[in-house]
């Protein structure tokens, strides 16, 4: 079972550097929201709406218990939750060491290989330059039909382009189109029909939970400056 996080951080890891191209804020937190909504679309986990006994907009357990072990987790985290929590809450739980540890899926798989280094000669840092890019390819030829030729993708190929599309990354996946066109194009994706209303309602929640991740290093580094 090829995971949407794992084509998702392959398609976010520069070919030639191996660096990945969200920063080390965005992107662990896009790869749970990544778990999140794969996890709705395969009928594990939901977020609530209007008219429940739960409060909207949080994640509860929907079906059974999934076989990946990195889909399990997370679904294991909400299942023994003492109360429901929100998208961020479970993006925020879930995102320590998942880079690297989907990563050395990736490595383990061939599509890319670690390399270790350090900065300055004192920093320890890690990198995975691709090594075998057709798995790659066949993604972001699958993205690029959807983006720019306008296409019906997949219910993974949209999934990871609504994922791409809230780090703002879009351009850099797809990168000799025209910007403007693949952010609105992106968009219309993100909001569309390819999935259930349920699975739609996770995607938008994990985008706003990312985004909103995001955004609070960056408020406190301005309040504190």
């Amino acid at each position: 079972m090829t995971l949407i996080a794992e084509d998702l951080l392959l398609l976010l890891l520069d070919d030639d550097s191996g660096k990945p191209l969200a920063d080390s804020t965005k992107l662990p937190r896009v790869l749970a929201g990544a778990l999140v909504v794969e996890l709705a679309m395969i009928g594990s986990l939901r977020i609530t709406g209007l008219d429940e006994q739960i409060e909207k907009d949080h994640v509860v357990v929907a079906g059974s218990r999934p076989e990946d072990e990195f889909l399990r987790r997370v679904f294991d985290l909400v299942a023994s939750a003492s109360r429901p929590m929100k998208p961020q809450k479970v993006i925020e739980k879930s995102q320590k060491n998942l880079a690297k540890e989907l990563a050395a899926r990736l490595v383990a798989q061939g599509c890319v290989t670690e390399k270790k280094d350090k900065v300055l000669g004192l920093f320890p840092t890690t990198t995975w330059p691709a090594q075998d890019t057709s798995r790659e390819k066949v993604l972001r030829d699958a993205l690029r039909s959807a983006l720019v030729d306008g296409t019906t993708p997949s219910p993974h190929t949209a999934a990871l382009i609504s994922l791409i599309s809230a780090v703002d990354l879009t351009h850099k996946v797809i990168e000799d189109a025209d910007k403007k066109l693949l952010k609105r194009r992106a968009k219309e994706i993100a909001e569309g029909e390819w999935a259930g209303a349920a699975v739609r309602k996770a995607v938008s929640d994990v985008n706003a939970a990312v985004m909103a991740a995001v955004m609070v290093p960056v408020i406190v580094s301005t309040t504190s400056s």
